[in-house]
């Protein structure tokens, strides 16, 4: 299991020391293009907390009202930020479409029941002060993926809105965190079964409603064999609740730059 969920081994392209590092310095690195290029407005608490924050990059030509892609960043629940998660901005941006990166608090400050709770309250702060938004749809990756896939199981009636998600792009996401407690990264999240069970999104997959959104399930070639299982069996579970669901190979990409490529226009999980 070890060895299973660190993606960090599993790529062709860097050895698995050098990998991590060059991934956050991709992110970093267009996060500052992204800054430098859209209208944005940084920082937007959504609540109380230091990290409970969201960077907002608007659409170069704003219509009346345009759609927004919410981006949840992974790192494993413990590290990354939304400082580092403006990258996939400009080919959206250009194409109308507003891009809001959610920050939340990573362990081992942040409770994995926390971390689920931040994500959907960020959510129904962009519903309430923006009303010019026209569909949401979600991106996480990794870690992120799971936090966007706990959303989809959200029962909406506790919050008193509804948001209006239309999509959800899961990539190489974890959506039972069970073998995780076996493995070093609950060192820092110190999850019990209890809380490993309640936040899994493989086991809180709702019927579809009829308006339900379309969820993309992304995963990498070079993501291990555990990593796709997950993906796989995820995106069945969802199916036979009545979902509208695809599951996406995607050729010739390993944990890391499957994300670090939606920079790009012409990425098929940017055209996507």
């Amino acid at each position: 299991l070890e060895d299973q969920y660190s993606p960090s081994r599993w790529s062709r392209r860097l050895d698995r020391d050098t990998i991590i590092d060059a991934h956050f310095e991709v992110m970093a690195a267009g996060t500052e293009r992204a800054r430098a290029s859209a209208q944005t407005l940084l920082h937007v608490p959504y609540g109380n907390g230091d990290r409970e924050k969201l960077d907002i990059y608007f659409p170069t030509n704003p219509s009346e009202t345009f759609p927004v892609l919410v981006y949840i960043h992974g790192g494993y629940w413990q590290c990354l930020s939304k400082d580092d998660s403006g990258f996939a901005a400009p080919p959206l941006v250009s194409q109308g479409v507003a891009v809001v990166a959610v920050g939340y608090d990573i362990a081992p400050k942040g409770h994995m029941d926390t971390m689920v709770l931040q994500v959907r309250r960020s959510l129904i702060f962009l519903v309430e002060q923006y009303p010019r938004i026209r569909g949401i749809y979600l991106c996480g990756h990794s870690a992120g993926a799971h936090l966007a896939a706990m959303v989809l199981s959200t029962d909406w009636t506790e919050f008193k809105v509804v948001p209006d998600i239309k999509g959800a792009v899961l990539v190489s996401g974890v959506y039972d965190l069970e073998p995780i407690l076996h493995t070093y990264v609950n060192d820092a999240l110190n999850m019990s079964r209890e809380v490993a069970q309640r936040n899994s999104p493989m086991r809180h997959v709702t019927p579809a409603v009829p308006a339900a959104c379309e969820v993309l399930v992304a995963v990498a070639q070079h993501d291990s064999p555990e990593f796709r299982r997950q993906s796989q069996e995820y995106s069945q579970a969802l199916r036979e609740a009545g979902w509208s669901v695809s599951l996406l190979d995607l050729a010739g990409v390993d944990h890391f730059d499957v994300i670090e490529k939606l920079s790009e226009d012409s990425y098929m999980l940017t055209q996507v």
